[in-house]
């Protein structure tokens, strides 16, 4: 692992131009190891000066593939767009062009300009996502990153950056911990939710959070279960209802995707959104039922029970 030998600190007496030629020269890894070195308050005071804050942005993004994974940015085509604003006042608009490996940066660029996603966070959300500190799939599900236009390939930048001194992928956007999504709703808007799970990303999540429901299963609850539960997921944007089902036996859970021929004690019907919601612990499944969020065909009780011995913790 690269050692930090840069500190930041030395901007705060810099002007735009001291600032441009930073960028453009400093080493790449040393660059990112400084920057998880310093605090959100000393990026956002750095950030917030016109002299230093359009350097460091063109800076980053120009030499975005010198600190990223060079496979998978081969493997990106298109147009990104970054919208960078603090407390809801946009301060930087940029765009990079991907095509095979190569990147450029988009001139003349507007609002009007065509292109194939545009990403909005915050400066120092951005700063950390391109240092590989923060995924951008949870940054979204959690509405601190909002994407309009294509989703896999905005969350695809996400997952190019690798460690410094490495050549691993710091943070894979379409691996997630069930822990990690269930802290990351714990604030969320639902009709942000609702936008998320008509994207391209909803059968990430719901396949990572279905793939995971194993883990989680409390072995003492379910040592005597028997139960095997049917899930029929709506709001699909294609109009495909997604199925699943969950069978707990000898204190051991199984998932499998479709129900086609299987025996099932209940089955639960929802919105894609509010599965995920049930599945976190952020919607209590009685309530779900009263309020007609979730509706349940055959044994209530034993769908109830799923609930009770599949526990996925909040935050950690």
């Amino acid at each position: 692992m690269t050692q930090v030998h840069l500190d930041l600190g030395h901007l705060r007496t810099d002007g735009l131009e001291e600032a441009t030629a930073f960028f453009a020269t400093v080493d790449p890894e040393a660059l990112v190891d400084a920057i998880r070195a310093t605090s959100d308050d000393e990026l956002l005071e750095l950030l917030a000066r016109d002299d230093i804050r359009p350097a460091a942005v063109r800076g980053l993004l120009a030499r975005l593939h010198e600190y990223a994974v060079a496979e998978r940015l081969a493997e990106l085509r298109g147009i990104v767009r970054f919208d960078l604003e603090r407390r809801g006042t946009l301060l930087e608009r940029r765009a990079l062009r991907f095509d095979a490996g190569a990147m450029t940066l988009v001139p003349d660029l507007d609002a009007q300009t065509p292109v194939d996603v545009v990403i909005s966070t915050s400066l120092v959300r951005f700063v950390r996502l391109v240092s590989g500190e923060r995924n951008a799939g949870l940054e979204y599900l959690s509405g601190k990153l909002d994407i309009e236009g294509d989703a896999m390939l905005a969350l695809a930048v996400g997952g190019i950056f690798k460690l410094p001194g490495t050549g691993e992928i710091a943070l894979d956007p379409t691996t997630l911990d069930p822990v990690d999504v269930a802290t990351a709703l714990a604030d969320v808007r639902p009709d942000h939710l609702k936008r998320v799970m008509a994207s391209a990303f909803r059968p990430i999540v719901l396949g990572e959070i279905f793939r995971r429901l194993p883990d989680f299963l409390n072995e003492r609850k379910a040592a005597k279960a028997d139960l095997t539960i049917g899930f029929r997921l709506l709001g699909n944007p294609s109009g495909e209802v997604e199925r699943y089902v969950v069978r707990v036996q000898g204190g051991v859970a199984t998932v499998e995707q479709g129900d086609e021929g299987e025996r099932r004690d209940a089955t639960v019907t929802c919105e894609g959104h509010d599965y995920l919601r049930l599945a976190t612990g952020h919607l209590n499944p009685v309530t779900g039922v009263l309020k007609g969020q979730l509706k349940v065909k055959g044994d209530k009780a034993k769908a109830l029970q799923l609930s009770s011995i599949i526990d996925i913790p909040r935050a950690r």
